[in-house]
């Protein structure tokens, strides 16, 4: 079977190793640096799956490979859903996650209801055609942070059935049962029947 090579538009390496790691090895999976590109590319969309085409139409179109885009937010139900599709930016747009971490708690600070869900939307582009698969995990806010795995907002969230962290659980389990993980193993899927 050949490798199929699709661009994943991020520099997150933390992002791109979890990605490679669910993917395997049929497909090649390489960053926005390896090709080449070091613009900022612009999520100005309202919504997770906005930002996620925006982000892969500006791959297609300036640089003519197949890829995928994804966007993810954590959504706090006490809070209407916020951060939500300003995750990444909550406390301002340095991204400075430990600021994000820190304003979420304050947010939260003093209320009861702390359910929430993370959501990726994953954009794909693949022979001019788009694709979008969708993952959820629901879960709680915790009032104090756990653990040194993960990254974003991993050590505030415990997924429904379990007692650990994103943070604490490490990634093997992580993998398997997080949004990103059920969003890219959609997409692994769909491409695995399209070879």
């Amino acid at each position: 079977m050949r490798t199929r090579k699709l661009v994943f538009a991020t520099n997150n390496v933390h992002k791109l190793d979890e990605v490679r790691a669910i993917l395997g090895d049929s497909h090649e999976i390489v960053s926005l640096r390896a090709i080449g590109c070091t613009e900022d590319i612009p999520e100005t969309a309202e919504t997770l799956e906005g930002n996620a085409l925006q982000k892969a139409r500006f791959v297609a179109q300036h640089y003519g490979y197949d890829c995928f885009a994804d966007d993810t937010g954590l959504e706090v139900e006490a809070l209407d859903n916020a951060p939500g599709v300003y995750s990444a930016r909550y406390a301002g747009e340095a991204k400075n996650t430990v600021d994000n971490r820190k304003k979420l708690l304050y947010e939260l600070n003093g209320k009861s209801n702390r359910s929430a869900r993370f959501r990726t939307v994953i954009a794909l582009i693949i022979n001019s055609q788009e694709f979008v698969f969708e993952g959820v995990v629901n879960g709680k806010i915790i009032e104090k942070e756990r653990g040194d795995g993960g990254f974003g907002y991993d050590s505030l969230f415990v997924p429904d059935g379990y007692s650990a962290t994103f943070a604490e659980m490490g990634a093997s389990v992580k993998n398997t049962i997080s949004h990103r993980a059920e969003a890219v193993s959609k997409l692994k899927i769909f491409l695995d029947e399209k070879e």
